[in-house]
């Protein structure tokens, strides 16, 4: 990990970045970004050769997000799910820039702005010569999705962080439904895969594969 990442963004600091490879050998520059009153993470994905951008979670404070696109052309804005704290700069964002946005339709209801791409699981959203690949994970809403840059740099939202899933919201069906999500698809891949969650500091699938049993029984 780059010394000047870390994976703790200050809520009002400035950006973190570190440059990850993928397994093409492309470089990838990933920012990090603490935004909004709930300590929202947005994140920026670079391919600093094409000098284009994918945004993960325009959440709030667009003047903060759109200074990170100095120098770069931002493609596009994918909502990692429909709850409010995770769009609220979507509008300003995607005004100001022009580009198409993607979300999930089983969350289109909890969006005011009517997304121009499905964030269909098994899609593929590009910006440059990289790209990120969609995991559909409901639970935390049903419109859930993760986002898998190269093999093992995995943008979470709210479904995965530090210490467990995200809120169900005392829903046992939806609790059930998140521990598929998280067993299914997202911890077959590697131990080493980086997890990006959507508020607070990072984590790895290595370092919490061991507490998937201790979640399930405590139903949380």
């Amino acid at each position: 990990m780059d010394d000047d990442y870390g994976g703790h963004a200050e809520p009002g600091g400035p950006a973190l970045s570190r440059t990850v490879t993928l397994p093409s050998g492309r470089a990838v520059e990933v920012r990090k970004l603490s935004v909004g009153p709930m300590d929202n993470n947005a994140y920026l994905l670079v391919d600093p050769v094409e000098g284009q951008a994918l945004l993960v979670d325009a959440a709030a404070e667009p003047a903060r997000l759109l200074d990170q696109l100095r120098g770069v052309e931002l493609v596009g804005v994918l909502t990692t799910h429909g709850h409010r704290d995770h769009w609220q700069a979507l509008d300003t964002v995607a005004d100001a820039t022009g580009v198409p946005t993607w979300l999930h339709p089983a969350d289109r209801d909890l969006v005011p702005r009517v997304a121009d791409h499905d964030a269909a699981d098994g899609a593929r959203v590009a910006f440059g010569g990289a790209e990120v690949r969609l995991v559909h994970t409901p639970g935390h809403t049903a419109g859930s999705v993760c986002a898998l840059l190269g093999d093992s740099h995995l943008f979470t939202g709210d479904t995965l962080f530090p210490g467990g899933p995200g809120n169900t919201f005392g829903d046992p069906e939806a609790f059930r439904t998140i521990m598929r999500s998280l067993r299914e698809r997202l911890f077959t891949l590697p131990d080493r895969t980086w997890v990006y969650p959507g508020h607070g500091d990072d984590t790895t699938l290595g370092r919490e594969r061991p507490h998937l049993d201790e979640w399930e029984a405590r139903g949380w």
